[in-house]
């Protein structure tokens, strides 16, 4: 699962994304955040599969709501798709997808 994030985020070469996996909850609203403060940023999108989707619901609306609140940042867009893809033992999978976009106003 790894190597296909990799692969997606070379190849839009968009460094205002954060794809959400297993580190700290706080590591990724840490990165939207920083994403907004520090670099000054007018979009950055969060991004998940799978079981990570309630996580990246839940990264965008407590970066948003609660350290972001004084920056005018809300929701732009919010799109689901799935994608298929070959397991290890070979069989095609469908595992659904989220982006959120979060924008500066």
């Amino acid at each position: 699962m790894a190597e296909i994030k990799a692969k997606e985020h070379k190849g839009k070469g968009d460094d205002h994304t954060i794809f959400i996996g297993n580190k700290p909850f706080m590591n990724y609203v840490t990165g939207v955040v920083m994403q907004f403060t520090a670099q000054s940023t007018k979009e950055v999108t969060v991004k998940a599969r799978g079981k990570f989707i309630s996580r990246a619901v839940d990264v965008a609306e407590v970066a948003r709501k609660r350290f972001l609140k004084d920056h005018g940042v809300d929701v732009k867009n919010i799109s689901i798709d799935s994608e298929e893809f070959e397991d290890k033992e070979g069989k095609r999978v469908k595992v659904s997808t989220i982006e959120i976009t979060l924008m500066k106003k």
